[in-house]
């Protein structure tokens, strides 16, 4: 369908010679938010890292099409020039070179253009203002002496600027204070008002989805989607836990 931007089918992987995901199918429609959700070592990071391209996962069967095109062969930079962004669970630091400054240079490769450094500078602003953030944030060397809760804001803004056509957060919110769920769900509110723009949320923790239009979840468990659904399986997770969903697994 014309509408899809992600069509991901019979997907299987493994690492280090450990099966891990297992005949799973997923569609993500143009401007749809999706939600995964699942206990530990249900396999949700590694979804992530196989649509990213990660090298330490081995897909054994299935395809991932993005934007309508077989993408499995692509590295993890081509996917990104595409039009993928992932947020990752521990974001690496990186002396030398400021916030600012990478992601310009990721913008200047993903659009193969030179970007005018005040015109960027200028959205830069905006975007912190938006997310009510201090102006010198971007001034400082890629995640160095950053908290984590400042690293997910991080990463919120590279999002933000970088403008992906899938934005792919896992578990943006773990470890997060107060203040910074409430910056990072800003910052994803914020792009979902891109109605263009996709949204994959990897998640165990529902604070963060509270205030997110969220078009379907879906339950994983054991490599596998086993449920779904609209926004109440995420009541249901609240109230239950997983334990019904590892019984419908069996």
């Amino acid at each position: 369908m014309a509408n899809e931007l992600v069509q991901i089918k019979n997907l299987s992987a493994k690492a280090e010679e450990k099966d891990i995901l297992r005949n799973l199918s997923l569609s993500i429609g143009r401007g749809e938010t999706h939600v995964i959700m699942g206990p530990n070592g249900a396999g949700k990071s590694t979804l992530a890292s196989v649509l990213m391209g990660d090298p330490a996962y081995e897909v054994t069967d299935g395809s991932i099409e993005f934007d309508g095109e077989d993408i499995g062969e692509l590295a993890v930079h081509e996917r990104a020039k595409k039009g993928i962004f992932m947020s990752f669970q521990n974001p690496i630091e990186v002396p030398g070179i400021s916030l600012e400054n990478f992601i310009r240079s990721a913008l200047e490769h993903q659009t193969e253009k030179k970007i005018k450094i005040w015109e960027f500078r200028k959205e830069v602003k905006r975007v912190l203002d938006t997310l009510a953030m201090d102006q010198h944030y971007a001034e400082r060397d890629l995640n160095v002496g950053f908290s984590g809760g400042e690293k997910k804001k991080a990463e919120i803004l590279q999002m933000l600027l970088l403008k992906p056509k899938l934005a792919i957060l896992d578990e943006t919110d773990s470890g997060l204070d107060v203040d910074a769920v409430r910056t990072v769900s800003k910052g994803i509110e914020e792009y979902q008002k891109d109605e263009s723009a996709s949204l994959l949320v990897i998640t165990h923790n529902a604070a963060i989805l509270s205030a997110l239009r969220v078009d379907a979840v879906h339950i994983l468990v054991g490599g596998r989607i086993v449920k779904t659904g609209g926004k109440e399986l995420i009541d249901q997770v609240g109230k239950e836990g997983f334990a019904s969903f590892l019984e419908e697994k069996e």
